[in-house]
This record gives structure tokens, C-alpha cells and sequence, in this order.
């Protein structure tokens, strides 16, 4: 450690001595903080142990306290805590240890702990990716965490020798859309969308593949993996609940194996870029608006998935429920209404129609 630094620590805790006092703790209680603020394991000519700790997101602080306590990293949570009070009331810093998975050495005393963690020097970052995300949600998230920028993300993953040495993925990809697998991810800090697109297709590859293989095994004429993570992003976009799920991909399949439509409307917001609500739905020009992922216009599948399916849906997809339903309408709470005829769906979509104009 450098002089500056232990200087700096020590102007610190000369001046948390006299926060002591307005804590209402007392002067007498100065050798006491001298004490519990002091490494664990002070320098005696080695290297302190390093401890791995992880701070969840939205953990509380007494908490946090204790398990830096029983770990080993500080002596005393009380003094953690003080100290973090004294910060937020006389220095004007926020009482926050930031998320994230730390290297801590055991070397270091109590303020050098708190900086580290209040700065977010952390070894390991976590990052959760939803189910239905698409490429531009993805590339986004990353940015606002301020791990990289949204447009270095879109570059990656459509730049194929990025992915290359993943032989199982399919021939001439324009992008990973749908392939990076949906999940939580505890991830370098210093992180790089390269890093980023290894980890997620890492995952893919240890939980899509094993469910398409045996999707392969027990079907005639299974579709391809390509096809299958098409599908499968689609009945994610338009599943809400699980008890659905495959039933929708039954309705998709049916369609399919008449040489229907599937006129599924997930397919025209990620055409168009948008994402239809309660308050604004999808226009009729809007669904006559050309594209190759327009379903409503173009027979088949679209020429590539949608968004990042996650395990349920990919699921589903391999084992669709045998169903005579062919179409389906969303009542805007997740779920749907479920038709056999053009009929029967009509009346649905008018029932819906009614309800919002009620109110309901």
C-alpha cells in the first residue's frame, strides 16, 4: 500500500473520531474504533488472504454487515455500520456498498473496505437477462449497467467470426438473435460483449441443445434447430402464463402443418421496431406493413427468431400440445381466449373489444 493511501486513512479516521462525538458515542470510544476498524489480518511480511464476496442486489445493510463480519473480511459490523452513518451524515456520501461480487483482502482495514465496495471495484458482476429480450433490449441493459455501449453490443453479434468456434450453430446467421440464452449471469467486471455473447451462448449450448436433441429423437421430421429457436421466440412473446404455453405452441404448430399463417403480432412489432400496449394496439396498416417477419403476410415461419426464448418456451416448442385450436386472442391480463373456428375467434376478439371499451 502506498503512503498516500495510508495517510489519506488515517486523515479519515481522525476525522470519524470526531464524528464519533456527534454519533453520540463519545471520545472515549476513539480506542475502541481504532480497535474494530483495523485489518484482520494486518501486514506481517505475507500476503493477506483474499476473500470472494457477493452482495446481492437490493441486500440490507445490517445484513451485509454481518456476513463481512463471519467471514472474516471486517472485525465489527457495528463499526461498519457507524461508519457508513458518520460517511452519509457529516461527508455527504451515500450509505450504499454497491452490488456485485468482490476480491477483499484481508489486509485491509475498514475504511479501505468500504471504499471498495462503495466505488464498485468488484471482481464479478451480475447481470440478469429476461426471457423475450431481444438483441436491442440486451444491448441496451448493458449500456445503462455501464458495462459497455449498446452499439459495440449490436456490432459483436452480428460479426460471425465473434461466434465461430460454436459449430452448432447455424450456417450463415446475420446475427445471435434468439442464441443468447436468457438467465443471471455472474460475470467479469472489466466485461466485454465478447465476453458477454461467450457466456450466454455457453448457456445455450448447456440448455437449449440438450432439449433439441431430444426433440430430434423423438420426432419423424423435426424441425430444424434454426426453425425450432424461431418458433420457440414467438411463443415466448405471445405466452404470459405457464399454463398456456403449450397450448400456444400446439396452435403455432397446427398452423403450421396446414400451411397457415400464423398471423402472430409479436412478429410485426419486432418488424416495425415498436411494441404494441393495451392503450395503443397494432393498426391495420401496420399489420399490412411488408417485412420477411411479418406473419401476417408472409406464410411459414420468419427468417430468424424474434427475441431470446428461455428453457420453458423452447420446451413447449419441442413438445407442443396436440390441440384443435387454431386461433387465439389475448384479453391484455395475460390470458387468452382460445378458438377452434374464424368464427368462434371473431366472437372472441369482439368480447375483448367490448371489455376494454367498458372498462375492464
Amino acid at each position: 500500500m502506498s503512503l498516500g493511501m495510508r495517510t489519506k486513512k488515517a486523515k479519515g479516521w481522525g476525522l470519524f473520531a470526531i464524528g464519533l462525538g456527534t454519533l453520540g458515542l463519545g471520545w472515549g470510544s476513539s480506542l475502541w474504533w481504532l480497535q474494530v476498524s483495523a485489518a484482520p489480518h494486518p501486514d506481517q511480511g505475507g500476503d493477506p488472504p483474499i476473500l470472494r464476496f457477493a452482495v446481492p442486489a437490493g441486500a440490507p445493510l445490517s445484513a451485509i454487515a454481518r456476513e463481512l463480519e463471519a467471514a472474516g473480511a471486517i472485525r465489527s459490523a457495528l463499526a461498519l455500520r457507524l461508519w457508513l452513518e458518520w460517511q452519509n451524515r457529516v461527508a455527504g456520501q451515500p450509505k450504499v456498498l454497491q452490488a456485485g461480487t468482490y476480491d477483499l483482502s484481508l489486509g485491509w482495514s475498514l475504511a479501505e473496505v468500504v471504499a471498495a465496495m462503495q466505488q464498485s471495484r468488484a471482481a464479478e458482476v451480475r447481470v440478469t437477462i429476461p426471457e423475450g429480450w431481444n438483441l436491442q433490449d440486451t444491448g441496451q441493459y448493458f449500456a445503462t449497467q455501464g458495462l459497455f455501449s449498446n452499439e459495440a453490443f449490436q456490432t459483436a453479434v452480428r460479426d460471425p467470426q465473434i461466434w465461430r468456434r460454436y459449430t452448432w450453430l447455424p450456417a450463415n446467421l446475420t446475427s445471435l438473435e434468439g442464441y443468447l440464452f436468457p438467465d443471471t449471469y455472474q460475470l467479469p467486471t472489466e466485461l466485454t460483449p465478447e465476453r458477454a455473447i461467450d457466456a450466454m451462448l455457453r448457456r445455450f449450448e448447456e440448455v437449449a441443445l440438450p432439449l433439441y436433441r431430444d426433440y430430434q429423437q423423438r420426432n419423424a421430421n423435426p424441425l430444424s434447430l434454426h426453425e425450432w429457436v424461431t418458433l420457440a421466440s414467438i411463443v415466448e412473446k405471445e405466452s404470459v402464463l405457464a399454463s398456456e404455453r403449450r397450448t400456444i405452441a400446439g396452435v403455432f404448430t397446427e398452423r403450421l402443418r396446414r400451411g397457415m399463417r400464423l398471423e402472430a403480432d409479436p412478429t410485426v412489432e419486432y418488424a416495425l421496431g415498436i411494441r404494441q400496449t393495451k392503450e395503443q394496439p397494432l393498426t391495420l396498416a401496420q399489420v399490412r406493413t411488408e417485412s420477411p417477419y411479418n406473419t401476417y403476410l408472409v406464410a411459414g415461419l420468419p427468417p430468424g427468431p424474434i427475441a431470446a426464448p428461455g428453457k420453458a418456451s423452447l420446451a413447449a416448442t419441442a413438445d407442443p400440445e396436440p390441440t384443435e385450436y387454431l386461433y387465439f386472442m389475448a384479453r391484455y391480463d395475460g390470458s387468452h381466449i382460445f378458438s377452434r373456428t374464424l368464427a368462434e375467434h371473431e366472437r372472441a376478439i369482439a368480447q375483448v373489444e367490448a371489455q376494454l371499451q367498458n372498462g375492464n
